[in-house]
């Protein structure tokens, strides 16, 4: 008989006491009556949940070797978190990520995998309609095009982190090195054949939404400067503007010093104003970028570290011995 081929399903949670259960019976639905060609593994990364989460996941997976968990040793972020378990992943191909409040539908996955197999390394999906205030869907879809405007590679707009993956996709990620991980950014500059799906995001239905504004924005900076020289260059184009206007208030200073109005101005002033506008914008914008470099993306800094070394399972091991790197 032949070995069925794995797909593992990642989910991220926080605090998230009141939909772990509903995710897991929602996957195991699916692959039970839509897929059950398929081996599969559901994965739940557990981002230090101070509610009973794990000790539900825990129950779970205690019944069901299907199910496994990493166990993170502090919140780590949702992205982080994620991407963690898309690198611990041991699936011929892994949906990254179910949300575990469901608001990516699981039943959409039956026509991920067909896609699949028809020869499309990455499934990803479109959001067509989000159910949440228009200002916000707004500016999704305002940051979408910008970044996909700027970019060096085709970023779909509208996508997020609900995709299937195929095995050789998570191998190129795994030789990419970023202490925060812009997925969806990650896998477009992959690159490989792929496809969208349009579907509908759903409106969370049970606890309250962890996407706060603040942590949101952060996100969408991080994608921005990730995939993007536009940040980097505008600071160096304003710097540049900046000196070139300091280096005219000089003349300007010198002329007035020696031509028209001696004593006008205290000592030192013209040279201290020249000083501060040239010594505080150039050379900010030009070592701004390395240093950030060297404090965010130092290969020795694990992008999560896990809770407990030996696994919270010995029936998978293998999540025991992941910290992210490849």
């Amino acid at each position: 008989m032949p070995t069925k081929k794995l797909i593992s399903v990642v989910s991220a949670v926080w605090n998230e006491e009141e939909n772990v259960i509903p995710c897991y019976e929602a996957v195991k639905k699916v692959f039970e009556e839509q897929l059950p060609q398929y081996d599969y593994e559901h994965i739940f990364c557990d981002n230090a949940s101070s509610d009973r989460t794990l000790e539900l996941l825990k129950e779970i997976a205690g019944k069901d070797n299907r199910v496994k968990i990493i166990a993170n040793s502090r919140n780590f972020g949702a992205a982080r978190s994620a991407f963690n378990g898309l690198m611990s992943a041991r699936g011929d191909a892994v949906v990254f990520s179910i949300s575990a409040d469901l608001q990516d539908p699981p039943s959409l996955i039956p026509e991920f995998t067909q896609k699949w197999e028809e020869g499309y390394e990455v499934v990803y999906g479109i959001r067509k309609k989000r159910e949440e205030n228009l200002l916000l869907s707004g500016m999704r879809k305002l940051y979408y095009r910008v970044v996909q405007r700027f970019s060096d590679f085709h970023i779909p707009p509208d996508v997020g982190d609900f995709q299937l993956l195929d095995r050789m996709i998570i191998q190129a990620l795994k030789q990419m090195e970023d202490h925060y991980p812009y997925t969806r950014g990650m896998i477009a500059q992959c690159g490989f054949k792929s496809v969208g799906i349009d579907y509908r995001q759903l409106k969370r239905e049970r606890g309250e939404a962890k996407g706060k504004f603040y942590v949101l924005i952060d996100m969408g900076l991080n994608g921005l400067i990730s995939f993007t020289n536009v940040p980097l260059r505008v600071c160096m184009l304003a710097g540049l503007v900046i000196a070139a206007l300091s280096l005219l208030f000089v003349f300007v200073q010198l002329f007035q010093l020696l031509f028209v109005s001696r004593g006008a101005s205290p000592p030192g002033i013209p040279t201290l104003i020249i000083a501060l506008f040239f010594f505080s914008c150039e050379p900010a914008s030009l070592v701004r970028n390395p240093i950030a470099d060297n404090g965010w993306d130092n290969p020795s800094i694990p992008t999560v570290l896990i809770s407990a070394p030996e696994g919270i399972f010995d029936k998978a091991p293998i999540l025991a011995q992941r910290m992210v790197r490849g």
